[in-house]
């Protein structure tokens, strides 16, 4: 594994992975069944607590399938999506020419907890800091600029994705940057919140105490004589 620029010593709890391509199948295949930093917001409620609803339950059963086939089914990409993926290029230009020293990361891993948990930050910063960038349409970066710049905040929707990449890469602080094609740029400062991180740590532990459930049922069910007929992958190579 190649040493990202600026990692000087790596847990041996924590992977990075420094040449993979976000989006890749490699990247896929690494995050396979499990939990990462923006799905965090499906396990836990508004108010911080675990959440038991019908987006948890649904990406139970979308990770207990992923670990139990190898398999991630592909998804439709959206125009927002692509704007979003030119948009982070952009805003990292914008940032290098302002503060220097970004490196570019694929994926890191955090296993300290017995299970594992995902992040893909935009860019590392030196040996201390990464990035978390957003492409945001007009209307929402005016209401950034103006309610969360001076408050030296982030958007709420955005904190546990935030509050969970500094968790799982043990960095000392995030650069949240807002970013709308046009209009400045804002750079948020996010520190490490143990309270937050505290209750993402028993969200996580629970719903992966759900998968296992979910998995062991799925198993049973394929030892009990049941009428299951075995089929074969097709590999399917546009979806529309």
């Amino acid at each position: 594994m190649t040493r990202p620029p600026g990692i000087h010593a790596i847990p041996a709890h924590i992977t990075y992975f420094p040449e993979m391509d976000q989006g890749s199948e490699d990247w896929l295949a690494a995050r396979c069944g499990m939990l990462t930093a923006s799905e965090v917001k499906l396990i836990m409620t508004a108010t911080g607590k675990v959440a038991d609803n019908d987006k948890t339950r649904a990406h139970v059963y979308e990770l207990a399938a992923q670990r139990l086939t190898g398999f991630v089914e592909p998804r439709f990409i959206s125009d927002d999506m692509l704007r979003g993926h030119e948009d982070e290029v952009e805003a990292r230009i914008a940032y290098e020419k302002a503060y220097g020293g970004t490196a570019t990361m694929g994926f890191i891993v955090n296993r300290r907890w017995g299970f594992p948990i995902g992040y893909s930050p935009d860019w590392l910063v030196g040996s201390d800091g990464l990035a978390e960038s957003k492409s945001r349409a007009q209307r929402f970066q005016v209401q950034t600029i103006a309610e969360c710049v001076t408050a030296d905040t982030i958007p709420t929707d955005f904190m546990l994705q935030c509050q969970t990449g500094l968790l799982v890469s043990e960095r000392k602080w995030l650069d949240f940057c807002s970013y709308s094609n046009g209009m400045p740029m804002a750079v948020i400062r996010v520190l490490p919140d143990a309270a937050i991180q505290e209750a993402i740590i028993a969200a996580a532990t629970a719903f992966e105490a759900k998968i296992a459930a979910v998995m062991q049922d799925y198993r049973g069910a394929l030892e009990s004589g049941a009428r299951l007929i075995p089929t074969e992958r097709r590999i399917i190579q546009e979806m529309f």
